[in-house]
C-alpha cells in the first residue's frame, strides 16, 4: 500500500430500522465521498466500532471494500486486547482490507495491561495485515508518552498514526523527532495548530471532505475558522458526534437513518 496522506475517512456505520448495516446507504455514502478522499476507514470510534456486533462490523467491512474504487480501506478493530484484535484482523484479510487501525489495550479487570509498545509489538508480529496506529486516551485510558508512540510507529508493519491525544504540543513534540511514518491528526479544531501533519482523520469528512482536505492542504487560519464553524453546527465534540454526523447525512438522502447501531 502506497504512503497515505490527505483525507481519511472515517466512515459512520449506516443501519436500517432493525439495525442491519444499510448496503444501499453505504454505497450512497461512499460514492458522495469517491475522489474526495484517500482512503476509508470502516468500523473506528465515528463507525462506533466499540458497539457493532461481529455481524455488522463484517458487513460494513465487506461494503466498504465493495465500494472502495481501489482506494485503501483501513478496518478498525475497537476491541482492546491482542486475541480480540488478531482475530478481526484475519477477518479482515479475508474481506480484502489493506489494513487495521488499532487502538492502544484497554483497561481490564484482574489482568495486566500491557505497555503501549509491547502492545502494539505483539500485534504487528502476528497481525495478516498492516497496522495504522489509533492513539487516543479518552476510552484506553493511557498516560500520554511521546517517546513510546515514537517507537511504536518505528515498529516494521506500522503505516500511520491517528494522533488524538488532543494535544497539539504533544503532536509537535512526535514529529519533531521525524518519526517514520505519516501522522494524521484526529481533531479538527487542531488542524491549524499543528501544520506538520501529512493528514487528517476525523468525523467531519463525511460531511465535508473538500474543506476538510483544504485545511490540511493550507493549515490556513481562515480554513481552520470555516472547520471550527461546520464543528460547531454539527455538534462535534458532542459525545455522542456520530449520531450528530449521521442526523446530518440522514437530512441530505445520503443514508436512510440517523439511528444508532445497537
Amino acid at each position: 500500500m502506497k504512503r497515505l496522506s490527505g483525507v481519511v475517512v472515517p466512515l459512520v456505520t449506516p443501519v436500517d430500522e432493525q439495525r442491519k448495516v444499510c448496503a444501499s446507504s453505504v454505497a450512497r455514502l461512499m460514492a458522495d465521498l469517491r475522489g474526495r478522499v484517500t482512503g476509508y476507514m470502516p468500523a473506528l470510534s465515528t463507525g462506533e466500532g466499540w458497539k457493532l456486533s461481529l455481524k455488522q462490523w463484517i458487513d460494513i467491512v465487506h461494503l466498504t471494500v465493495e465500494h472502495a474504487d481501489g482506494a485503501p480501506v483501513l478496518a478498525g478493530v475497537e476491541v482492546g486486547r491482542p486475541a480480540g484484535i488478531l482475530a478481526r484482523a484475519a477477518l479482515a484479510e479475508a474481506l480484502g482490507a489493506d489494513a487495521i487501525v488499532v487502538p492502544p489495550p484497554f483497561p481490564a479487570s484482574g489482568t495486566p495491561r500491557p505497555t503501549l509498545v509491547e502492545h502494539f509489538r505483539e500485534i504487528i508480529a502476528k497481525s495478516p495485515l498492516p497496522v495504522f496506529v489509533y492513539h487516543e486516551n479518552a476510552v484506553s485510558k493511557m498516560d500520554l508518552d511521546v517517546a513510546a508512540l515514537r517507537e511504536v510507529c518505528a515498529l516494521p508493519g506500522v503505516i500511520g498514526v491517528k494522533e488524538s491525544s488532543g494535544d497539539a504540543q504533544f503532536t509537535k513534540e512526535l514529529l519533531a523527532e521525524a518519526v517514520p511514518v505519516p501522522v494524521f491528526q484526529g481533531w479538527e479544531h487542531q488542524i491549524a495548530d499543528v501544520p506538520g501533519v501529512q493528514g487528517f482523520v476525523g468525523p467531519l469528512a463525511n460531511l465535508e471532505p473538500d474543506t476538510c482536505a483544504e485545511a490540511v492542504t493550507s493549515f490556513s487560519r481562515v480554513s481552520q475558522e470555516r472547520i471550527n464553524e461546520l464543528s460547531e453546527r454539527y455538534d462535534l465534540l458532542a459525545d455522542d458526534w456520530y449520531l450528530h454526523v449521521k442526523t446530518e447525512l440522514a437530512r441530505r438522502g445520503v443514508i436512510g437513518t440517523a439511528l444508532a447501531v445497537g
